[in-house]
C-alpha cells in the first residue's frame, strides 16, 4: 500500500484532486506525524539505519542472485535443492502452483524492486532478459488473480519505472514501451476469463487456449474468491490508462460492481467465495484475511489512483461494517455475513497482517497500532507469523512462506507515526530472516515455526514485497533515486504512478453506491488523519496504545465466544458448554433439544450429534447450538491432540551448513523425550547391518555417535536397543521407501514393540527418504557430518561459522548446495498441512475447505468434561484461569498433531475439524428461510 493516497491534513482536498496535489498532501501528512513523534522518542541513528538498509540490500542480493544462478528462467527458486521450480516437473502442490506459468515469475515480480533498491544497472539487464526470454503463450493453466497481481502488475511496475529512468536521461534510453506491450498482450490473454453472465472472472485460464476449449483444461469452475474477482482494478485500469484501451478497466469495474451489488445488505459484509454464474455466496463467512483481503484494499486504492468517489464510498461502507462486527481489538475475527454478531471461527490467518497498513491509509491509526502490536507479540513468540493462530495465540497452521504483509504494515505505521519503535520491529524481522530462514541458496520458507524446519520454497512475492518494504523502512528520502510519494503500491507492492488519474479518462463514472446505501458519513471526511487530533500534545500516544498489549500473547483468555458471555454476567443462566456436557445428564439432553441438536447412539458405541438450526426453539438457541457444535469439535480435536507427540527437528550443524538446514522428523513413543531433556548433538554414522535388526558389526563406528538405520525388517524398538548396545547416543531411522517425503505422506511417530521400553534411553527420530537423503548426501560429500536432535531448531553455531572467511564460506556453501542437489534428490519439505484444505498459500482460494460433513461424532470417553483440559479457560467473570502451566506449554507444540500415528491428514472421530463451516452455512440458510 502507498501512503501517497492521503487526502489532506486537517483541511479538505478536492474530491478529484490531481495526482500532484494528492502526493503533496500525503507528504504533508507524513511530515506532520513525524515531527510530532521525533519530539518524544529516541530516534535510531542514521548510521544504524544505513547499516540495516545495507543489510537488506545484501539479503536481496543473496536471494535474487541465487535465483538467477540456480533457477532462472524457471518461475521460482527451490532454495534447499538449489534448482528452479518448473511447473509439471515437480510434484503438484495444488493451488499454490497456479501462480506458475513458465514465464520467469520471480524475475518479472522483482523488476521494480531492483529500482527501489537503487540497482538500476541490474534492472536494465533484467528488462532485457524479460524481453528476450519470457514467453506468455504457454500451454499452462494459471490463476487469473495471481497472474494479474504478479505478472501483469510486475510488467506495469517495471514499465512505470523504466519510463521514469528514461526521463532522467542516464538509464533505459533504448526503452520503447516494450514491457507495456507485453502487459497488453497478457491483458488480452486474461480477458476471456470474464466471459460470464455476472462479469466475475473464472478463477483460472489457459494462457494459450483460454477458457472452455477442450485443450484449455479449464472453464468448468463455478466458484471464485472475493479477492480473486475484486483485485483487478488497479492493474487493469493502469493498463487502460497507459495504452488507451478502455476494455480492461471496463471489465474490472464490472466485476467490482457485481461484488458490491451482492454484498449482504443488512451487515454490508461480503463472503469469502461466490458463484461466478449466479452470484450466490458459497462461503458466507467474512473477515479481512485470506479470500477477501485485497478486495477491500483495492476499493480504497482505486479511489486514490482513479479519483472515483464511488470506490471510497463503498470502502467506507465496508469499513464501517468491519469495525462494527469483525474488529474485536486487538483481534480481527471472521463472522457470518447474515449473523455478524456470531464469530465464524476461533482462529486468524496470517494474511490479515496487511490490514493495519490499510488502516493507516484510511487514517484510522489507533486500531492499526493495536492489531500490529498483537501480531508482533505472536512473532516474538514464534519468530515468524504462523499461517494461522488461535484467539489465545496458539499455532493453528504452523507454516510460514515468508509472507511480507506484516513488514508492509510496519513500514506504513512508521511512515504515519515516525515512531522509532517500528524501526526496531523491522530490525527484528531482518534478524529472524537471517537467523532462521537463510540457507546457502537463498531463503527457505518455514515448514513449521515451532520446530524451525524448512520448506523447499521461495515465493516470488518474497523478492517483490519483503525487501522493498524493509529497505524503504530504513531509507531516507535521499537514499531513493525517485520520489516514492508519486506512486501507489499494488497488493504485490508494484508501483503505479499517480498521474494515471488524469490520463485517458474515458470510463463512465456513474455513482451506483449512494442509490441503495444509507451511511453516516460524518466519520469519513475527505481528509487524511489530522495529527493534531490523533496525537494531541502526546508524543507517547502510540506507546500508550501498545503498552497494554505487551503481554497479550503470554497472558490471554481464549476469545471464541466472549460477546455472548458478556450478556450472562447480568445474572442470566449461561448456555451449555461442550466441556461440561454429559450424555447421561437428562437436563443436558433437554438443552440440546432446545438448541436444535439431536443425539444419536451409533452401533459402534459412539454418539453422533447433528444440529438443525430450524428445529431450535429460537434464533438465540440456534446460535447457542452452533456454538456448542463448534466447541465440541474443538474439544474432541484437542483431547486427541493431547495423546500425540509433536514433530521434532534434525538440524545439520557442521560445515558448511552451520544449522541452516533443518529437517522435520517424526518422534518415537519410547526413548529419551527431547521436549523434556537437553538436545542430543553428535556426528552421524551408518550402522551395519543398515537395518539395525541384529547386533551391530561396526560398534566402533557408531560409538558415541548418532546411528543411521534403515526402516524395515524388525520393530523400531529392536533397532533402538541394538544401536544403544553398540554405544550410540541416538538414532535416526530413514524410510526404506525410496522417494517418500513429507509432502506426499504424513509423518508418524514410531511405536514400541508392545513390551516395556523403559530400557531404551537414547532419543530416536524418523526421517522420510528424501529428507534422509540430505544427510546421506552430506556424508558422501564431507564424511564428517554433525547433527542436532531436538524438539525445535536451535540457534546457529556462530563460533563455527566465524571460523570461515565470509567469501570462502559463501563459495563453499553454494558449492555444497550444488553438489548435494546434483544427486537428483529433491527436498520438498511440504507436509500435508500445506495442502488445499489446511494451508494459506499466496492464492486466497486455497482456504476453501473441501468434503465437509454435517455431523459431529464423539466417542463415549469424550462425552464427559475433562477437568484438566489442556488449555486455558474463560470463567463467567471473564478472568483467565491457567489450569496447568506445564500442559499449556506442551499444547503449544501440539497444535498440528493428529490422532493415530500421523500429522498430515487429520483423521478424527469427528469427520472433519472443518465441518463447522458447512454446518454454519446450512444452518443459517435454514434460519433465513424460517425467518422469511
Amino acid at each position: 500500500m502507498s501512503e501517497a493516497g492521503g487526502r489532506g491534513c486537517g483541511s479538505p482536498v478536492p474530491q478529484r484532486a490531481p495526482w500532484s496535489l494528492v502526493a503533496a498532501t500525503a507528504a504533508i501528512c507524513l511530515v506532520s506525524a513525524t515531527s510530532v513523534w521525533t519530539a518524544g522518542a529516541e530516534p535510531m541513528s542514521r548510521e544504524e539505519k544505513q547499516k540495516l538498509g545495507n543489510q537488506v540490500l545484501e539479503m536481496f542480493d543473496h536471494a535474487y542472485g541465487n535465483y538467477m544462478e540456480h533457477a532462472y528462467p524457471a518461475d521460482e527458486l527451490m532454495p534447499l535443492t538449489c534448482r528452479g521450480r518448473v511447473r509439471g516437473q515437480e510434484p503438484s502442490r495444488g493451488d499454490v502452483d497456479d501462480a506458475l506459468g513458465k514465464f520467469s515469475l520471480t524475475l518479472i515480480d522483482s523488476l521494480d524492486t531492483l529500482v527501489v533498491l537503487n540497482k538500476t544497472k541490474e534492472f536494465e539487464d533484467a528488462v532485457r532478459k524479460v524481453l528476450r526470454d519470457v514467453n506468455l503463450d504457454n500451454d499452462v493453466v494459471v490463476s487469473v488473480f495471481e497472474t494479474n497481481i504478479r505478472v501483469l502488475g510486475g510488467l506495469l511496475g517495471g514499465h512505470s519505472l523504466a519510463i521514469m529512468l528514461k526521463e532522467k536521461g542516464e538509464y533505459m534510453q533504448w526503452y520503447n514501451d516494450e514491457l507495456l506491450q507485453m502487459a497488453k498482450q497478457l491483458g488480452y490473454k486474461l480477458l476471456p476469463a470474464f466471459n460470464t453472465t455476472s462479469g466475475l472472472p473464472y478463477p483460472r485460464i489457459n494462457l494459450k487456449f483460454g477458457i472452455r476449449k477442450p485443450e484449455a483444461r479449464t472453464g468448468t469452475e463455478t466458484d471464485t474468491c472475493t479477492a480473486c474477482a475484486g483485485t483487478l482494478i488497479l492493474e487493469f485500469a493502469a493498463l487502460s490508462r497507459f495504452t488507451g484501451a478502455t476494455i480492461f478497466e471496463e471489465y474490472a469495474r464490472k466485476a467490482l460492481d457485481f461484488l458490491w451489488e451482492k454484498r449482504q445488505r443488512s451487515s454490508n459484509l461480503v463472503g469469502v467465495t461466490i458463484n461466478i454464474h449466479t452470484g450466490d455466496w458459497v462461503r458466507k463467512d467474512s473477515g479481512v484475511g485470506a479470500g477477501i483481503d485485497s478486495y477491500y484494499e483495492y476499493l480504497l486504492k482505486a479511489y486514490v489512483l482513479l479519483g472515483d468517489d464511488s470506490f471510497l464510498e463503498r470502502f467506507n461502507t465496508h469499513y464501517d461494517a468491519i469495525m462494527r462486527y469483525i474488529s474485536q481489538p486487538p483481534l480481527l475475527l471472521d463472522v457470518h455475513i447474515h449473523k455478524p454478531m456470531l464469530n465464524a471461527r476461533t482462529w486468524m490467518d496470517a494474511l490479515l497482517a496487511f490490514f493495519p497498513g490499510l488502516q493507516v491509509l484510511k487514517g484510522d491509526i489507533r486500531p492499526a497500532i493495536e492489531t500490529h502490536e498483537m501480531l508482533y507479540q505472536v512473532i516474538k513468540k514464534h519468530n515468524f507469523l504462523p499461517e494461522a493462530f488461535t484467539t489465545d495465540f496458539r499455532v493453528h497452521w504452523a507454516q510460514h512462506p515468508l509472507r511480507p504483509e506484516f513488514a508492509e504494515s510496519t513500514y506504513f505505521l512508521y511512515k504515519a507515526t515516525g515512531d522509532p519503535y517500528y524501526l526496531e520491529v523491522g530490525k527484528t524481522l531482518i534478524e529472524n530472516l537471517n537467523k532462521y530462514a537463510r540457507v546457502p541458496c537463498g531463503f527457505a520458507a518455514m515448514k513449521d515455526v515451532r520446530t524451525g524446519s524448512h520448506e523447499d520454497r521461495m515465493d516470488s512475492f518474497f523478492l517483490a514485497e519483503m525487501f522493498k518494504y524493509l529497505y524503504l523502512l530504513f531509507a531516507d528520502k535521499e537514499d531513493i533515486i525517485f520520489d516514492i510519494e508519486d506512486y501507489i503500491f499494488t497488493t504485490e507492492a508494484h508501483l503505479l504512478p499517480l498521474w494515471l488519474s488524469t490520463t485517458n479518462q474515458s470510463i463512465s463514472k456513474k455513482n451506483t453506491t449512494s442509490e441503495y446505501t444509507e451511511l453516516d458519513d460524518s466519520n469519513f471526511d475527505w481528509t487524511c488523519p489530522n495529527t493534531q487530533i490523533l496525537f494531541p500534545n502526546d508524543p507517547l500516544y502510540a506507546q500508550s496504545i501498545r503498552e497494554p498489549l505487551k503481554n497479550v500473547v503470554d497472558k490471554s483468555c481464549p476469545r471464541g465466544i466472549i460477546r455472548v458471555e458478556e450478556s450472562f454476567r447480568s445474572g442470566a443462566k449461561p448456555p451449555l458448554r461442550a466441556r461440561d456436557f454429559m450424555a447421561t445428564n437428562p437436563e443436558h439432553l433437554e438443552i440440546l433439544k432446545k438448541m436444535g441438536v439431536s443425539l444419536i447412539h451409533l452401533k459402534d458405541g459412539r454418539v453422533q450429534l447433528v444440529q438443525h438450526a430450524i428445529q431450535a426453539a429460537s434464533s438465540i438457541d440456534a446460535e447457542d447450538g452452533l456454538r456448542f457444535m463448534q466447541e465440541m469439535i474443538e474439544l474432541s480435536s484437542q483431547q486427541q491432540k493431547e495423546q500425540q507427540l509433536p514433530p521434532r527437528a534434525v538440524q545439520i550443524v557442521s560445515h558448511p551448513f552451520f544449522g541452516r538446514v533443518v529437517l522435520t522428523a517424526g518422534p518415537a513413543q519410547f526413548g529419551l523425550d527431547l521436549s523434556r531433556h537437553k538436545e542430543t548433538r553428535g556426528f552421524v554414522a551408518s550402522s551395519k547391518p543398515y537395518n539395525g535388526c541384529s547386533e551391530l558389526t561396526n560398534p566402533e563406528a557408531v560409538m558415541g555417535k548418532i546411528a543411521l538405520i534403515q526402516r524395515g525388517q524388525c520393530m523400531f524398538a529392536e533397532k533402538a536397543r541394538n544401536i544403544q548396545n553398540a554405544g550410540a547416543i541416538g538414532g535416526i531411522v530413514i524410510d526404506d521407501n525410496e522417494g517418500s517425503s513429507s509432502d506426499t505422506a504424513p509423518l508418524f511417530q514410531m511405536a514400541g514393540d508392545g513390551k516395556d521400553t523403559d530400557d531404551i534411553k537414547i532419543p530416536m527420530l524418523f526421517l522420510f527418504s528424501k529428507e534422509g537423503s540430505i544427510i546421506l548426501d552430506a556424508i558422501r560429500e564431507y564424511e564428517e557430518v554433525e547433527v542436532l536432535l531436538s524438539d525445535k531448531a536451535k540457534d546457529r553455531d556462530p563460533e563455527m561459522e566465524n571460523e570461515e572467511q565470509p567469501s570462502s564460506e559463501n563459495d563453499s556453501q553454494n558449492q555444497s548446495a550444488e553438489q548435494i542437489s546434483s544427486s537428483s534428490q529433491e527436498v520438498d519439505l511440504v507436509d500435508q498441512e500445506s495442502s488445499e484444505e489446511n494451508s494459506l498459500n499466496s492464492h486466497p482460494e486455497a482456504l476453501s475447505p473441501a468434503d465437509m460433513d454435517n455431523a459431529a461424532s464423539i466417542s463415549p470417553s469424550e462425552q464427559t468434561s475433562n477437568p484438566t483440559e489442556n488449555h486455558e479457560t474463560t470463567n463467567l467473570n471473564g478472568e483467565c484461569t491457567d489450569l496447568d502451566n506445564q500442559l499449556q506449554e506442551q499444547s503449544e507444540t501440539e497444535e498440528d498433531s493428529n490422532p493415530n500415528v500421523s500429522w498430515g491428514k487429520k483423521v478424527q472421530p469427528i469427520d472433519s475439524i472443518l465441518a463447522d463451516w458447512n454446518e454454519d452455512i446450512e444452518a443459517f440458510e435454514m434460519m433465513e428461510k424460517d425467518e422469511l
